[in-house]
């Protein structure tokens, strides 16, 4: 499949700022007049992320290590299929920008940490075979890692929560599971080469504008734009 269109993929563990990021992102595209779509994943108001759902709300065990890497990418998979050839994929072919809350890296972030170290280049390599190559779905232009320390990303989302543990979800109640996770997206982005942007300074978190100027800078010169 020839890449008509660009795809931006903003990454990073829970609580880290991913959709104020990508939204703030879309609106300076459309600012500058360039064709932009925003989406995010999984697509939770659509049926294909039924399975999703369960295993995030615990169906299927209480703890993230309940499924598999293997099937619980095959959920995400399928709702990223799902969602290139019902809603974004024509625009994307049609030569549009997609700035992208999460993608197929978020399999390597959160999925990967379920297996040894020494099987996580394996992993990427089926992972990448399976939703670019048999799925077809486009591989990103540009990552960007939003590298938010899981303790500072916790004081975030108990701000989202107000406090309600219950409403988080079985990753996001897991805190050596994220830790674990930071590892992984450590590692992800040297092999994958994904633009890390620092999001704190002090164990605090930076500004959201400031966060968005860097994002910004990167985008511009990662895709000439």
């Amino acid at each position: 499949m020839t890449q008509q269109g660009k795809l931006i993929v903003i990454e990073g563990l829970d609580g880290s700022g991913k959709a104020t990021q990508s939204a703030l992102l879309t609106q300076e595209l459309e600012r500058m007049g360039r064709p932009v779509r925003e989406m995010a994943f999984p697509c939770y108001d659509q049926p294909s992320s039924a399975l999703i759902k369960l295993y995030l709300q615990g169906a299927f065990g209480d703890s993230p290590d309940s499924v598999g890497p293997y099937a619980a990418s095959t959920f995400f998979a399928v709702d990223r299929y799902a969602s290139f050839k019902r809603d974004w994929g024509a625009f994307y072919q049609g030569g549009g920008i997609v700035v992208a809350n999460r993608y197929v890296t978020s399999n390597l972030v959160h999925q990967m940490t379920k297996l040894p170290q020494t099987e996580w280049q394996s992993f990427i390599a089926w992972l990448e075979d399976l939703e670019y190559e048999k799925f077809g779905i486009p591989r990103p232009d540009l990552v960007l890692y939003l590298d938010m320390p899981v303790a500072v990303s916790q004081a975030l989302m108990r701000g989202r929560y107000h406090g309600d543990e219950q409403k988080k979800d079985i990753h996001e109640k897991d805190v050596a599971y994220l830790e674990h996770c930071a590892q992984a997206a450590e590692y992800a982005c040297r092999a994958q080469r994904w633009m890390r942007v620092p999001c704190s300074a002090d164990e605090q978190p930076l500004a959201v504008e400031q966060i968005h100027a860097r994002v910004l800078a990167i985008v511009k010169e990662g895709l000439a734009l």
